[in-house]
């Protein structure tokens, strides 16, 4: 039976509903089409892209992927290593930002894109209305803080940068925040769980779809993942294999990692 697809992207008076895509997409060196047609067929608000194209003509090649699946380039590529962060008009960008990890002499430089996102608000921050009972219902809408990452293939190195990854999570100061990424690691792994410790994993919390993600002619191993920090309430999540619209063939074809997506509903909150 074909897949039950996760809400929509919804913004009411108490909360907004957001979909998040996280998507190694191999520097776009397979089928374009077939990447597109994924990614347009899982109708996310935010991309969390890893191993994006990073040299000759970079911004070309992600200006293209943003066109062809109707979302904007927000941040990262080859300024943050490899990952990148694609979002639909529905969010205002607040702030964005690449970072680059400490090099390892040998092994490939890593980093992270980061954005600071705003949904269901107006453009310009003017300050929150409250309600009576002090809840957040102006303009600013819901703020969410995205870090889309790609740990090392080290296990020392991998598990250090998933202490970073925290650490920079927890430095955005917003009321919600998400890391999406290849993490290079399985569940049970020094740096799944480093991370599994303060954010919650996405498919443990709420499985949606399929759940190995490496690799699409053989899944047999879950190494992508979406954390999301406590307040976040994870509708589901998972790989969108039978979800309408997406076919077998273009997740063969795209890349060699399969996609996840997830669906997730952030209330509105009082100001801090």
């Amino acid at each position: 039976m074909p897949l039950a697809d996760l809400p929509g992207s919804t913004t009411d008076p108490d909360a907004a509903v957001v979909r998040v895509l996280s998507y190694n997409i191999r520097s776009m060196r397979d089928d374009r089409e077939a990447l597109a047609r994924v990614i347009r067929a899982c109708t996310p608000d935010v991309v969390c892209v890893q191993e994006a194209p990073r040299f000759f003509r970079w911004r070309k090649a992600a200006a293209w992927l943003a066109r062809e699946t109707g979302l904007v380039y927000t941040t990262g590529g080859a300024t943050a290593a490899g990952p990148m962060i694609l979002t639909s008009l529905r969010a205002h960008v607040e702030h964005a930002e690449d970072t680059l990890l400490p090099r390892v002499p040998g092994l490939h430089r890593r980093g992270f894109a980061t954005a600071v996102l705003r949904f269901g608000g107006g453009h310009r921050d003017t300050g929150a209305r409250e309600s009576g009972d002090g809840s957040s219902k102006g303009p600013d809408g819901v703020r969410l803080g995205v870090v889309s990452c790609h740990l090392s293939l080290a296990e020392a190195e991998r598990y250090e940068q998933a202490g970073l990854l925290l650490d920079h999570l927890a430095a955005l100061d917003v009321p919600y925040a998400i890391a999406a990424g290849d993490i290079n690691d399985r569940p049970e792994g020094l740096a799944f769980r480093r991370i599994a410790g303060q954010l919650r994993d996405g498919w443990a919390t709420e499985p949606w779809g399929s759940e190995a993600t490496s690799n699409p002619k053989n899944p047999h191993q879950r190494i992508d993942a979406v954390f999301a920090s406590e307040g976040v309430e994870i509708i589901g999540c998972g790989v969108p294999t039978g979800l309408p619209g997406v076919t077998d063939a273009d997740l063969l074809a795209a890349t060699d990692h399969l996609p996840v997506l997830a669906a997730l509903r952030l209330p509105r909150v009082a100001p801090v």
